[in-house]
């Protein structure tokens, strides 16, 4: 597990690869970080994937400047669907694409802005399939309807994202895209991000539900490796 460089558009840039033990090929996993950037929770992430058997890369977003140009550069493309940051994303699939290691099929996973940018790329024809948790829909949901297979994760008390699991459901359900949806009751925002910050966290709680919550955070994963066990994994 280590930090790598990779060619991108802009020029090179960096990401953390996770690599799995044993001789591969593996399945790929593009993991995109919060908006809190590289932080130790997005890390192992990255490496609990490469623990299931995928080669797992997190691109740095915030690695071309300073931090604060870095975030609104990186928001800037999440809202409009292009720039640098979509850019280093779509670099980091064709990365693992061209690594050896790779059996060439790669899914996204992505959490709170990384959750946007999954559902941004989803549909795109890139990816074989994609896990948004708790990522901000786009006006143009209707796009899902030619999305790659999903697995998506919400939570009810999520105030910033009311009803966005059944919107997304609708518009996979348009396409007949393969899909798993699900719509926790108990939790907010970020409930499979552990940043280590003492909890719960009332104002944050109070406000938006920022709290990470172990069992539906292991049943999230539970479904996303199944479902990427099922649409990456070589049959």
């Amino acid at each position: 597990m280590s930090m790598i460089d990779y060619a991108a558009p802009a020029g090179p840039t960096r990401g953390y690869l996770s690599v799995p033990e044993g001789p591969g090929p593996w399945p790929g996993v593009v993991v995109v970080q919060d908006i809190l950037g590289m932080t130790s929770d997005i890390k192992r992430i990255g490496d609990r994937f490469a623990a299931n058997g995928y080669l797992a890369l997190t691109p740095s977003l915030y690695e071309r400047g300073p931090k604060v140009g870095c975030v609104v550069s990186t928001m800037k493309s999440l809202v409009t669907g292009k720039g640098t940051a979509v850019d280093d994303l779509i670099a980091a699939r064709d990365h693992l694409v061209d690594d050896p290691r790779c059996t060439g099929k790669v899914g996204v996973v992505g959490f709170c802005m990384g959750g946007g940018f999954t559902l941004l790329l989803a549909p795109r024809g890139i990816f074989d399939a994609a896990a948004p948790n708790y990522g901000m829909l786009r006006r143009d949901v209707s796009s899902l309807s030619s999305s790659c297979p999903m697995v998506a994760s919400y939570g009810a008390k999520d105030r910033t994202l009311p009803g966005a699991a059944a919107k997304i459901e609708a518009a996979l359900a348009e396409g007949d895209v393969p899909r798993d949806v699900k719509e926790y009751p108990g939790v907010g925002h970020s409930f499979m991000n552990d940043w280590g910050f003492p909890r719960p966290m009332p104002d944050l709680e109070r406000v938006v539900g920022f709290n990470y919550s172990e069992p539906e955070a292991e049943d999230a994963w539970r479904r996303i490796l199944s479902f990427f066990g099922e649409h990456l994994d070589p049959k």
